[in-house]
């Protein structure tokens, strides 16, 4: 009920000054300009503005309005909502500042709670306000847009006027624009799930600077982008001060890369500007469903249509040849000069017809098509885009196109945008639509799983950290594989261990104040005999004198696997965040790191596994036998579910984990606790 009362009330009372150029009197008049009818001015001097009413209370307008648009000063809007409230308001658009922006969290508290007593939903306050196209509701200062199936919920009013602006320019249509402001009461989360049911919306567009409960944000976005795309701008890609803590991951683990992995994982799609977002938008807002890669470009010039290939190619598209029955069709009426490969090549001399029948023979072939038109200012450029028209409807397959120069090119841009056609400036910028369209239906497709993961247990009972025997013995009981190992106290112990085990073997030293071994003299590697593993025990017990020594940990000597590193942190937005990357340089120097949010299923952990840049180097190069990425998969599964089996797991970090070309086997631990 509060959605309908907020974009589509019965009637609208704007609460401020009515003086001209107050942002009340400026809202009348875009409410007036918008078509909104039964609108009231309410102030203290019941001053009307034109055919505008007005009152000096709701008193007179009780259960005649469900919305209020409240410009009036920060100290005096708890008392507007309690009139509010009274008079039978159940929605508010709270335009005013002045609230926790600026530290005023207690105004903006008491501002919730009387709005929370009479039942009234609200967005702001120090917001921008709303557009709701279908019912001719223009209550923002911003850009009035036309109507469209695109919605716009924006943390910025600011960037959503632009957006606007530069969506009108482009002739794109808006459904819903909301600007939330600083969102006590109706948030991102409550206004997603809305437009995921709203009729008159096909795609979402998102400007966020912060989130809230970010992992009730991600399963929203997750359940909305099964059913319509959304299309995320978020500031702050630069910001460092929420670092994770891992060791040796943390510093490539920062809080917008962790945002970037949540939305990929909710199947979202970031982008980096407004343009790059209205460019989505046009494709998602016009085009039907892209079900594969494979892409036609169509051209009358060959330098655009070869950069347009490398473009797609490397955004993921397939820009095949065609088939020897494909070329056999095309030559049946293109001249012989014209090209027939991928890009087809119509030259200059290139008809509407020519493109027309090129274009219905490729999309018989081909998942979409690019079609790109570069004239010259003497030639008309009408009869290609009625020929794209033509063969885009019969095929019902994404078309694009570029066109560029001609004496009639305003006309014909016209044409093919009334044609639901969207028409993008280059080549490069179409490409990279359809390859996101492409992302986005694959995604829908997987539709994987989030692992259900229960249990409440504690394994560290206030110790800050595990010592790696425990750490070792936790990591086992929960099925990730780790090599034999023996805990030795004394050098007698350390002797009977390495029988044990069998040369040769490594020996580290057991402490928990001791974080990196190695630096300190506290690993010795290659022990095949007694003297030197007696040897070995003395050294590490002399070169960490001073600290709480517990005794030695002994392992067999690992060889012939790849080290990856396995990291566990938990983000202040999203909890507990997975890292994942190759060891020693590709994660030090390269910052070759995947991260993902915890827990992840064994099919997202494979998606990881192959999302790094060096994946190859699993895979087996130059003769080397393939890593078992099975194994790994498994592994990585069952780590990400440790911190939800143990609630007082902070940190955990495995480096390095030996994968081998069968099994894998982890050669150091460290788990850290809450109180570290």
């Amino acid at each position: 009920m509060e959605y309908q009362a907020l974009f589509s009330p019965r009637g609208v009372a704007v609460v401020g000054s009515a003086s001209p150029g107050k942002l009340a009197n400026v809202l009348i008049h875009r409410l007036i300009e918008g078509g909104c009818e039964n609108i009231y001015a309410v102030n203290p001097k019941g001053a009307g503005v034109g055919p505008v009413p007005g009152v000096s209370s709701f008193a007179p307008l009780k259960n005649l309005v469900d919305l209020a648009v409240i410009a009036a000063p920060a100290a005096t809007v708890k008392n507007v909502l309690t009139d509010c409230g009274k008079a039978g308001v159940k929605a508010a658009v709270i335009i005013t500042s002045g609230f926790s922006e600026i530290g005023n969290a207690a105004a903006e508290e008491e501002v919730l709670a009387v709005a929370r007593q009479y039942g009234i939903r609200f967005i702001g306050p120090n917001c921008a306000g709303l557009v709701s196209t279908q019912s001719k509701l223009v209550a923002t200062l911003e850009t009035s847009p036309p109507q469209g199936n695109i919605a716009l919920i924006s943390q910025s009013g600011a960037v959503g006027g632009v957006f606007m602006a530069l969506a009108k320019e482009q002739g794109l249509g808006i459904s819903k624009f909301v600007s939330f402001g600083n969102g006590p009461d109706l948030s991102v989360i409550e206004l997603l799930q809305y437009l995921k049911e709203d009729k008159e919306t096909n795609v979402i567009a998102l400007y966020l600077e912060t989130v809230t409960q970010g992992r009730e944000f991600m399963r929203v976005v997750r359940d909305v982008t099964l059913k319509k795309p959304v299309i995320v701008v978020k500031s702050g890609r630069t910001d460092t001060g929420q670092r994770a803590a891992l060791s040796h991951t943390g510093s490539m683990a920062g809080s917008d890369k962790v945002f970037d992995a949540a939305l990929k994982q909710a199947g979202a799609i970031r982008v980096e500007s407004l343009e790059e977002m209205l460019d989505l938008c046009n494709g998602f807002s016009y085009l039907p469903p892209l079900s594969g890669k494979k892409v036609m470009i169509l051209t009358n010039s060959g330098g655009p249509g070869v950069m347009s290939a490398d473009k797609a190619d490397q955004a993921g598209l397939v820009v095949a040849d065609p088939s020897p029955d494909l070329k056999a069709a095309l030559q049946a009426f293109l001249p012989v000069h014209a090209g027939v490969r991928n890009p087809i090549d119509l030259t200059v001399e290139g008809t509407g017809e020519e493109y027309q029948k090129s274009l219905e023979q490729a999309l018989k072939e081909y998942d979409a098509a690019l079609v790109l038109y570069i004239g010259t200012p003497y030639l008309r450029a009408m009869p290609v885009a009625e020929g794209v028209a033509i063969a885009a409807a019969g095929s019902r397959k994404p078309v694009v196109s570029v066109l560029q120069v001609g004496s009639d090119l305003s006309e014909s841009l016209h044409f093919l945008r009334n044609h639901r056609l969207p028409v993008f400036p280059s080549g490069e910028r179409a490409v990279r639509v359809l390859a996101y369209m492409a992302e986005y239906e694959a995604y829908k497709t997987r539709q994987l799983t989030v692992p259900a993961v229960a249990g409440d247990e504690r394994c560290l009972a206030g110790k800050p950290s595990l010592l790696e025997p425990e750490a070792m013995a936790l990591l086992q009981k929960n099925g990730i594989p780790i090599p034999e190992y023996y805990f030795a106290k004394t050098r007698e112990e350390a002797l009977d261990g390495c029988h044990t085990l069998g040369y040769p073997v490594v020996m580290k030293v057991v402490s928990p104040d001791i974080l990196h071994k190695s630096d300190c003299g506290g690993v010795v590697l290659n022990i095949d005999s007694d003297d030197k593993a007696a040897q070995a025990f003395q050294t590490i017990q002399t070169a960490t004198a001073g600290c709480d020594f517990c005794g030695v940990i002994i392992y067999p000597m690992l060889k012939g696997g790849r080290e990856v590193i396995l990291g566990l942190t938990r983000d202040l937005q999203f909890g507990p965040v997975l890292a994942f990357g190759l060891g020693g340089i590709y994660t030090e120097v390269l910052q070759d790191i995947a991260l993902r949010v915890a827990p992840v299923s064994r099919e997202e952990a494979r998606e990881m596994i192959a999302s790094i840049r060096t994946y190859p180097i699993l895979q087996g190069v130059r003769g080397q036998a393939k890593a078992d990425l099975d194994a790994l998969a498994d592994a990585i599964a069952a780590f990400s579910q440790l911190p939800f089996h143990y609630e007082d797991i902070r940190e955990a970090d495995l480096n390095p984990v030996f994968v081998f070309p069968e099994g894998l086997a982890v050669a150091d631990a460290r788990i850290v606790g809450a109180k570290a």
